[in-house]
């Protein structure tokens, strides 16, 4: 198909979404996830460390590993040795949390590499399709090629459907995966946009699926007085 019409969008098609998979990849991976910063002046938690429990206000709570105050939906993770905002797992294909700030574009790199599996899938049924007549050791090495592509596309295309609908999942019931472990589910009532918009921004859903614009605006940083 190298001298067609057919072949050349498939060039740009291609690398088109494997340029998507990069940039994905590396705004998940470099993004901040919402990471709770530290007090600037060491705080006095000794009565905790006593075993006496400090009741606060707004859902705030306080994180014995920090020493600090993080704000409502906030969770300690134990590898990132930080306490993340709306803290949903710490993944390592990317090498740090999914959080409030960066969940948007670990559902885009998801989305992405599924699109690379199905697209690669499509290409070997259709290259059959319209080359069924190759011979000898040609048709031995299309085949193994074939075969190989398929099974990676296959492993990887259910891999990352199945933890993209665990996220959907885990957006539509206000839960993340930290939450449901611990059974705190806010279970607000909000519409299915309104959540998603929590995670993708306000812009059109057009540009939901587009690494290189910032479609999310991050919240204010919550302050000690809101405690």
């Amino acid at each position: 198909m190298s001298d067609t019409l057919w072949g050349v969008l498939n060039v740009f098609l291609f690398n088109l979404i494997v340029f998507l998979i990069a940039a994905s990849h590396l705004r998940a991976v470099m993004s901040d996830p919402g990471i709770v910063p530290l007090p600037t002046t060491s705080l006095d938690f000794s009565d905790m460390h006593n075993g006496q429990k400090k009741e606060l206000s707004n859902g705030w709570s306080v994180c014995m590993k920090c020493e600090t105050y993080r704000p409502p939906r906030a969770h300690h993770c134990r590898i990132c040795r930080r306490c993340i905002r709306r803290m949903d797992h710490h993944c390592p294909w990317i090498n740090n949390c999914v959080g409030e700030f960066n969940q948007k574009y670990f559902m885009q790199f998801l989305f992405y590499v599924g699109m690379a599996a199905i697209h690669a899938t499509t290409m070997v049924i259709v290259s059959w399709i319209l080359d069924p007549g190759v011979q000898g050791d040609h048709k031995s090495l299309k085949l193994v090629h074939s075969i190989c592509l398929i099974i990676e596309s296959l492993l990887f295309g259910l891999f990352v459907i199945a933890i993209g609908c665990d996220q959907l999942s885990a957006i539509f019931n206000d839960e993340t995966g930290v939450e449901y472990v611990k059974k705190e589910g806010l279970h607000r009532n909000k519409s299915k946009l309104q959540l998603l918009q929590e995670v993708f921004g306000n812009s059109h859903p057009a540009m939901w699926l587009c690494p290189l614009v910032d479609t999310q605006q991050k919240k204010a940083t919550l302050s000690m007085h809101d405690v």
